[in-house]
């Protein structure tokens, strides 16, 4: 499922494939904005949280955020696709290689000139608990003052996936983060300690930032602590993992009833 540690990792492959060189075609059949020009440089790839920015001399940023279906792909030139075309949502040829992302709800281009302004597209966004720096004690204290600002009857998983408190935490992080810090995941926040807050944002980031490398995603030795494990015993207690779906968009919480009382 993409969060951050899925956004930053994919950053990081398109980069060799994508930063530097020359764009020789773009293909955005939903696209929203305008669309770079072949024969333009691309300057960088960038993730922000859940969100992928690539750079275009032109003056364009494109942005595209998975959501709960995307991906992108890097493929030599002339290999066959993994994905069906139908699925197509952006497709970036260079020489040699092009990056094709598939399913994402969300690619849209801006004016590179509008980030790191008052009209930045992301200027509403959190910390981003992916990068390093959201280690220091001030970035986690600007987080949990963050949490502050929310209504108090919103339950404390949901607080976790508000973009705005701390940037690249999703379903799978809600979750696994709960359950390391022993919460319930519905325990409203005016009923969370400020010291458990500061908790759950310090092990969110420490999980997201432990995944920025290849292979399957593990908060725990054996993999996932209780995200898609309903039924199964629970690695600390061995209390059946419980799950509920919740929302007009069906967000899944996983929690061990035992380790994360009501």
């Amino acid at each position: 499922m993409p969060e951050g540690d899925t956004i930053h990792n994919a950053a990081r492959r398109l980069r060799p494939v994508l930063e530097g060189a020359t764009l020789r075609h773009f293909e955005a059949p939903r696209l929203a904005g305008t669309r770079p020009r072949a024969g333009e440089t691309i300057e960088g790839v960038e993730a922000v949280g859940k969100h992928l920015l690539i750079h275009f001399s032109g003056g364009l940023t494109l942005e595209t955020h998975l959501r709960m279906t995307g991906v992108w792909h890097v493929y030599r030139r002339e290999e066959r696709w993994r994905r069906p075309r139908h699925l197509l949502r952006c497709r970036i040829v260079v020489d040699g290689h092009e990056a094709v992302c598939f399913a994402a709800p969300v690619v849209r281009t801006h004016p590179t000139a509008r980030f790191g302004t008052a009209i930045d597209p992301l200027a509403r966004l959190g910390p981003d608990l992916c990068l390093e720096a959201s280690a220091s004690a001030d970035v986690v204290r600007e987080c949990v003052e963050r949490m502050a600002s929310l209504d108090g009857d919103t339950p404390i998983g949901e607080v976790l996936l508000d973009q705005r408190v701390g940037n690249g935490i999703g379903n799978v992080y809600k979750s696994e983060v709960c359950w390391h810090e022993h919460v319930d995941p519905f325990r409203a926040l005016a009923g969370v300690p400020e010291e458990t807050r500061t908790r759950l944002v310090t092990t969110a980031g420490r999980l997201l930032r432990a995944n920025l490398r290849p292979g399957p995603r593990r908060t725990v030795a054996e993999g996932l602590a209780v995200y898609g494990r309903r039924g199964s015993p629970c690695r600390r207690c061995g209390t059946r993992v419980e799950r509920a779906v919740e929302g007009a968009l069906a967000r899944v919480t996983y929690w061990c009833p035992t380790c994360q009382p009501h």
